[in-house]
């Protein structure tokens, strides 16, 4: 008993393995995709650009301190000795809380710096009456942060519904390839038992010789096209590996390994096409993008058009040499500065201001394009998934309709009614009306997949 659990232990998951790699479904294939391609882990990175970006204007109201320190000796003299310590807490609406010690001694000193011998404490509060008492630079960057990190969601979300579009079309041409070439060797296998049976027929007498060469020529055309299929096979499977990845390593798709039968269903399930019926287009990450950079570059004009308003910086700050004691800080000891600055032209406050507008009408043109375009493409598409849906059903009777000229011919010439001519004539129009089949249906799942790519989805 023991044994047994051992060899079942060690291999089981082997033969688990051999019997998944014979074929690979486009659910299983999408979700290798999801998890391990890495554009989409390169798509993540985008959102982490938008969050670092947010943490480093928030920086911008970080407290700050500052220390100067400044000191003379010359021929034995001590000039001056300046200490200034400044601790800055600045505030949204451009308030900036500050407390400040000044120490300052020497031979030389500039009369104003003088302090008391044990320094001077002061706490105030500096703050704009004009630009930037509403808005200002770090308010700006803070909200065009904010705004980027949602355009970087949205911008990731496009460049994922894009590789997974992608992926898609690569694995439904696989798909027809393989469903092609099957079709290529099952006529082969029929032109070669047609052939032998021709030949003993010849042999026998019971034919004539032209038979044996005309069926001869079936085997050889049949070959041919199977040895074309099987190029294009190849070809688009290794396309298909192009998206295939796990743990950071591109992998080869074995010729081995098959694709499986693609349901409409399965299609829809896997690209979160059956979620979005009720779709509105103003929640496409393309419009999400642009309505963030919008709303971005309003800001820019905002802060442009604060910039018309003069420059009044005003600082108010209570000097003390006993901090501990609260009733010291009152208006009887106090320094206060007020900056003026106003340009006569506002040349170029006005300029900048222009091309802000000009920015956000530029933006906003891009944006009803771009909102037409989508809306426009989800309705032809709708459409053409609905002629293709008419059109798949149409030529699968025809091909219903082939195969029963066919077998009527095979049966005929069982009976010596028929030639190796007529069958091969049935024959060839039914594989090409089970070729175009195949494609047909191909054009309906790349549809499909077009309209997920037109909508932007992102699947979980």
């Amino acid at each position: 008993m023991k044994n047994i659990i051992t060899f079942l232990f060690l291999f089981l998951p082997i033969l688990v393995c051999t019997q998944t790699l014979n074929s690979l479904s486009y659910t299983e294939y999408l979700g290798y995709v999801k998890q391990f391609h890495p554009i989409v882990k390169q798509a993540d990175l985008r959102i982490e650009k938008g969050l670092a970006n947010l943490m480093k204007a928030r920086g911008g109201f970080d407290p700050k301190v500052k220390i100067d320190f400044n000191e003379k000796d010359f021929k034995n003299k001590e000039y001056y000795e300046r200490l200034n310590a400044t601790f800055k807490v600045p505030t949204w609406y451009g308030i900036e809380l500050k407390a400040n010690f000044e120490e300052n001694n020497g031979l030389y000193l500039n009369p104003e710096n003088n302090v008391p011998d044990d320094g001077l404490f002061s706490a105030g509060v500096g703050f704009s009456l004009g630009q930037g008492l509403w808005i200002n630079k770090r308010m700006t960057d803070v909200k065009k942060a904010k705004y980027y990190k949602e355009q970087t969601k949205a911008e990731r979300n496009i460049l994922i519904n894009n590789v997974l579009y992608n992926a898609s079309i690569a694995y439904f041409d696989w798909l027809q390839a393989h469903d092609q070439a099957k079709i290529y060797e099952r006529f082969l296998d029929n032109a070669k038992t047609r052939f032998n049976g021709v030949r003993s027929s010849v042999l026998a007498g019971d034919k004539a010789g032209i038979d044996s060469l005309e069926a001869s020529i079936v085997v050889k055309t049949r070959t041919l096209e199977l040895e074309q299929s099987r190029v294009k096979l190849l070809k688009a499977r290794l396309e298909a590996s192009n998206f295939v990845w796990l743990n950071n390593t591109p992998v080869d798709i074995n010729d081995t390994v098959n694709p499986v039968l693609v349901l409409e269903d399965e299609i829809d399930v896997a690209l979160s096409l059956n979620k979005a019926i009720n779709f509105n287009v103003d929640n496409h990450p393309k419009l999400l993008a642009l309505g963030s950079k919008i709303d971005g570059l309003d800001v820019d004009k905002r802060l442009n058009t604060n910039k018309l308003l003069p420059v009044i910086d005003a600082q108010y700050n209570f000097l003390t040499e006993t901090p501990e004691l609260a009733n010291t800080l009152n208006v009887s000891a106090y320094k206060a500065t007020i900056n003026v600055a106003f340009p006569l032209f506002l040349r170029k406050e006005r300029g900048d201001l222009k091309l802000s507008k000009l920015k956000i009408q530029d933006a906003e043109f891009e944006f009803s394009d771009t909102q037409l375009q989508i809306k426009n493409k989800i309705d032809a598409i709708t459409k053409e998934l609905e002629s293709y849906k008419v059109q798949n059903e149409l030529i699968r009777t025809i091909v219903e309709d082939y195969k029963t000229l066919l077998k009527a011919e095979e049966r005929k010439f069982s009976f010596g009614e028929s030639s190796v001519f007529l069958i091969n004539s049935r024959e060839s129009k039914l594989i090409d009306n089970q070729v175009k089949e195949i494609k047909l249906k191909n054009k309906f799942f790349v549809t499909k997949a077009k309209l997920f790519n037109s909508l932007g989805i992102v699947p979980k």
